[in-house]
């Protein structure tokens, strides 16, 4: 299982000099597990370009593990975003994630010169050809603010007409949402990798309000047992663990072609599962 499924790890950029020290220790301990890849997160508008640039850059040259920058087009202007690219493209990375991006609060409405992470798409592959391996979003329980769920098909079916090259989901912890997604798009002839995309449990009430914000739905069994755990972290994250790891088993099984975890920075989590997967076998 573990040669055929591509493994990979998000990271996002911190604010501080510490955090930035806790992230490439993070790192360097996920490398030794040769993952395919890294990501690293972009904020609403552009707001951790540098940050981001940084990360990666040094991700990719000194822990020596391949790194996909996300780059987002809300809030930034082709002139910006041409220029990142051929930062990138000069630097050696040769992966990226492109997205709509969030919009700021407050911001009813993109303001970039690109409006839809297929126009992003489009964009980079007129820039720099077929240099970047893309990936784009999928989101098995509908895009939250997508009008319906036909509707978001067609949105991916764009962004992957645009000339993705493979996709990462939305987290969720239903692994029959995942089957039944990837079953629709390939009912409308889209062949590419769908990676699902991997949240460990380790803090109920932030991932509750992450969870409602973004739309990824978390089963009522699920919510009402992490509910009972109170304030026992260990027990937490120890059901978070068992509930997690049987996911992605299922999921390989069932054909998936790897997993993408989103770390929030930390090793541990991500790791547990893995290694309760034998993924490193």
């Amino acid at each position: 299982m573990g040669e055929q499924s591509r493994i990979s790890f998000e990271f996002f950029p911190t604010k501080t000099d510490a955090g930035h020290e806790k992230l490439i220790t993070t790192a360097t301990k996920l490398a030794t597990y040769n993952p395919e890849f890294f990501s690293c997160t972009y904020g609403a508008g552009g707001s951790t370009r540098d940050r981001t640039l940084n990360t990666v850059l040094q991700l990719d040259s000194e822990i020596k593990i391949p790194t996909a920058p996300h780059l987002s087009c809300v809030g930034d202007s082709k002139d910006d975003l041409r220029e990142l690219l051929h930062t990138y493209q000069k630097s050696g990375i040769k992966r990226i994630v492109a997205l709509r991006g969030d919009l700021p609060s407050g911001m009813g409405m993109a303001n970039g010169e690109l409006r839809y992470a297929n126009e992003l798409v489009e964009f980079i592959r007129n820039e720099t050809g077929d240099h970047f391996y893309i990936e784009v979003a999928a989101y098995p329980e509908m895009h939250p603010q997508a009008q319906d769920f036909e509707t978001d098909l067609q949105n991916f079916a764009r962004k992957v007409q645009a000339g993705a090259d493979s996709a990462i989901t939305q987290y969720f912890f239903n692994a029959d949402c995942y089957f039944y997604f990837v079953e629709r798009v390939r009912k409308l002839g889209i062949d590419i990798p769908i990676v699902p995309g991997i949240m460990p449990i380790t803090n109920y009430s932030k991932l509750a309000r992450f969870s409602d914000s973004c739309g990824a739905e978390i089963p009522r069994w699920v919510r009402k047992q992490l509910e009972a755990y109170g304030d026992d972290i260990a027990s937490i994250q120890a059901f978070g663990e068992e509930v997690i790891s049987q996911m992605c088993e299922r999921l390989l099984t069932g054909g998936a072609p790897g997993l993408h975890f989103y770390t929030l920075n930390q090793a541990e989590p991500s790791l547990a599962v893995w290694d309760n997967l034998k993924l490193n076998c």
